[in-house]
């Protein structure tokens, strides 16, 4: 007798490979690791141990992404096998605000330069 295979027929692959990546300026580190089929996003993150390499790094709240892509749910959303789980740092300076700020600098700059 055959069984119909689906998302619950998660024998034929008990374990699958991934990778989880950190960086800092001056220091990376990609551990590789084999997690049971049907690890999230963040159980993946928390597994890896990455903390014991960036002393201080929060896995449980740090924003997390697949290949370069944030994930909303990274509790929810279930790895695949080759997949890279990305730890995102949490930005210090609002993107917006910073080129709100530059702007206002480049036009104080331009009219300084075009009132001598």
């Amino acid at each position: 007798m055959r069984f119909a295979k689906g998302p619950s027929n998660f024998m034929d692959k008990p374990n699958i490979v991934v990778e989880v990546v950190y960086a800092l300026a001056d220091k990376q580190k990609l551990l590789r690791l084999s997690v049971p089929y049907g690890t999230t996003v963040r159980q993946a993150a928390l597994q890896s141990g990455m903390q014991a390499h960036f002393p201080g790094l929060d896995v449980h709240n740090s924003p997390l992404g697949i290949f370069g892509k944030a994930v909303s749910k990274p509790d929810e959303r279930v790895l695949e096998e080759g997949e890279r789980v990305e730890i995102y740092r949490p930005l210090i300076a609002d993107p917006k605000e910073v080129r709100k700020q530059r702007a206002a600098k480049a036009a104080q700059a331009k009219a300084d330069s075009s009132g001598e």
